[in-house]
């Protein structure tokens, strides 16, 4: 058998795990933190039907912070991306391009998460 998952690696993953619960609602499903240090080394989320895992930055795994930005999106497709939006954004998320209507039938845009990870909020729209 084969699995392969997101590994978002952030400063603060206590906060990053309550922001992904609170503006895009994702469920927690699992956590292990270092009892002497307080780091989360691995904490597994569901969104979307898709698990993606949170952890404290350390041990040769750099956030986006320290490396000045992530190449990686992360696309999430909803019903109401403009309500995924101003959520996100109510949660100390930044737009980095605003949710509008895009002529390939998609309603979208792109925002960053407070811990430096990009997300593409979209939703189809047309055809």
């Amino acid at each position: 058998m084969s699995d392969m998952y997101p590994r978002l690696v952030v400063i603060g993953a206590a906060k990053a795990i309550d922001f992904y619960v609170s503006a895009l609602g994702a469920t927690e499903i699992a956590r292990y933190t270092d009892e002497a240090t307080g780091r989360i080394h691995h904490a597994a989320l569901e969104l979307a039907g898709v698990t993606f895992a949170v952890k404290d930055e350390g041990d040769g795994d750099p956030a986006p912070p320290t490396l000045g930005g992530s190449p990686v999106v992360m696309a999430l497709y909803v019903d109401d991306a403009d309500a995924v939006g101003r959520r996100m954004e109510e949660h100390g998320a930044t737009v980095v391009f605003p949710i509008a209507d895009q002529p390939y039938g998609e309603r979208g845009g792109r925002l960053a998460d407070p811990f430096g990870h990009l997300w593409m909020i979209a939703q189809h729209v047309g055809t």
